[in-house]
């Protein structure tokens, strides 16, 4: 640690030269960042025997899966942007899919752009930076690779769609058609589609991994990893997967590993009780897609369920696949023992729980995501249930590249648990989701419980806290009501754990405010 220290400052002085520097920088690990979108932890490592992911179940017996592990907030810009800057959403104030973070937030660095000032190769492509303008040129010393530009499977196109979905010919066609009518809006674009039929929830075809994108991009990534193995500079490579996003498209193998007949419907479809309105949503992700019944207030059909769960297990297993090439790469070139893995999904999904779909919630189903990280020296095959937020693993990923942890850094070093997973680094974890009337509800997770606070006029935690904006809560115990069943706020039984909770929501809202 005194030897990088003096290194960096006899850099500033200009006393020692760039390459003693980098020299230095190449004794650190690389990195190896897995972002996959909308992955729940359906996945063998975390329990879930429904699902193949011997992959992914591979890279847990390497290292160490945080059973309790949750998202910012449950959509894909707000918690990317969280994570990568180690920020919560309510420093970044990214809380939809049109804010730019520099625009709102321009002190913030992301976890690639630090490293990259520190020495690093950097590296990205698919879907990363969601939520950053141009996916962030500042975090990348290799141009970032835009689905576009990626090499297909011999004799298939670029993927149908701006962000490359189908393969199937209708679909080719109408997008054709669309470039052709040169309409600029991406959401006048998308309901172009969907209204002549070509945009399916799902898309099963018998064609190689990298007629898709994600297979495409893990054969680009391969490449980069074999630059990189000859290099004297480590390395920070950022996979961001598609899949299991929606549309649920992937090669048929992966459809024929599961038969539909046998998929297991959620048990529980309905709102809790003493659960505010609001709290849930129509799911209009979903029901943006041309298969897919947009009537409201309508559940899915049972058929349409099972088509649908079929397909994300599908999508699952289709990146399964991907991250066992790349892992077979890091062995294949030496690279394995010098390089930190993490595996992340963005946010969880709802699969027909309380008779929602995808995420934008506070519920269980959209804020749990996966978790796993390996890194060289740890032991494997570990799990641990202390309570872990993505917000962690910027100061994780600084401490065990032995870099500078900035105070600014809203989370905790996971690396204690690393070490020992009986550790508890944090008693709760704190999710967030904004709704129509100025609301934004505020989930405080223990091992045990979830309070979710209401509160209205555009309350944020950077603010001090004022109960008089406190519209409404919720409860739910999760040893007694697994499914979220009844909302328990108002029972008296209840009272010393509401208590309880509201307190460390109230510590968490004074530890926040500006």
């Amino acid at each position: 640690m005194k030897y990088r220290h003096m290194l960096e400052l006899l850099a500033l002085t200009g006393a020692v030269t760039g390459s003693a520097l980098t020299a230095q920088a190449g004794n650190r690990p690389n990195i190896l960042m897995l972002t996959v979108d909308d992955l729940k932890p359906v996945l063998g490592c975390y329990g879930f025997e429904g699902i193949k992911t011997p992959n992914i179940d591979r890279l847990a017996a390497r290292g160490t899966v945080m059973l309790n592990n949750y998202c910012q907030q449950a959509i894909c810009a707000p918690s990317r942007m969280s994570m990568f800057t180690g920020l919560r959403p309510d420093t970044t104030k990214v809380w939809d899919l049109q804010t730019d973070l520099h625009t709102v937030c321009p002190s913030a660095v992301t976890m690639q752009q630090y490293f990259k000032e520190n020495g690093y190769e950097t590296a990205g492509s698919g879907k990363v930076m969601h939520g950053s303008k141009n996916e962030d040129p500042l975090s990348w010393t290799v141009p970032f690779r835009d689905d576009k530009d990626l090499k297909y499977a011999d004799g298939f196109p670029v993927p149908a769609h701006d962000n490359c979905f189908y393969q199937g010919k209708k679909e080719q066609e109408v997008y054709q058609e669309l470039q052709k009518a040169n309409i600029k809006d991406w959401k006048v674009r998308f309901k172009w589609m969907a209204d002549k039929g070509a945009m399916p929830s799902t898309e099963c075809l018998d064609i190689p991994d990298d007629a898709y994108a994600d297979g495409a991009m893990t054969t680009y990534n391969i490449e980069l990893l074999e630059k990189f193995s000859k290099d004297s500079k480590p390395f920070f490579l950022t996979v961001g997967f598609h899949k299991p996003h929606l549309p649920l498209v992937a090669p048929k193998k992966y459809w024929d590993l599961y038969d539909r007949e046998k998929i297991v419907l959620a048990p529980f479809q309905k709102e809790a009780t003493s659960s505010p309105s609001f709290a849930y949503h129509q799911w209009g992700e979903l029901k943006s897609y041309s298969d897919i019944p947009s009537k409201w207030n309508t559940p899915l059909e049972k058929e349409d369920q099972k088509k649908v769960i079929h397909g994300y297990y599908a999508c699952v297993s289709y990146i399964d696949s991907q991250v066992g090439r790349l892992l077979d790469k890091l062995d294949e070139l030496g690279l394995a023992e010098n390089t930190i893995i993490v595996l992340w999904g963005d946010h969880g999904w709802h699969l027909g729980d309380h008779g929602m779909w995808a995420k934008h919630s506070n519920f269980e189903q959209a804020t749990t995501a996966p978790l796993i990280i390996a890194a060289p020296g740890y032991k494997g095959a570990q799990k641990t249930k202390s309570m872990t937020e993505f917000v962690d693993i910027y100061p994780t990923l600084c401490e065990l590249a032995d870099l500078t942890v900035s105070k600014k850094l809203e989370g905790h070093s996971l690396v204690p648990i690393l070490k020992d997973p009986s550790v508890k680094v944090k008693d709760y974890s704190i999710s967030q989701y904004p709704r129509e009337g100025k609301r934004m509800g505020y989930a405080l997770r223990t091992e045990r419980y979830r309070l979710v606070m209401w509160m209205k006029n555009d309350f944020r935690s950077t603010q001090k806290f004022n109960e008089a904006l406190v519209e409404t809560m919720e409860l739910y115990d999760y040893e007694k009501d697994p499914l979220e069943t009844v909302s328990q706020q108002n029972n008296p039984e209840y009272k010393d754990v509401l208590d309880d909770l509201r307190e460390k929501m109230l510590t968490y809202f004074k530890t926040h405010e500006q």
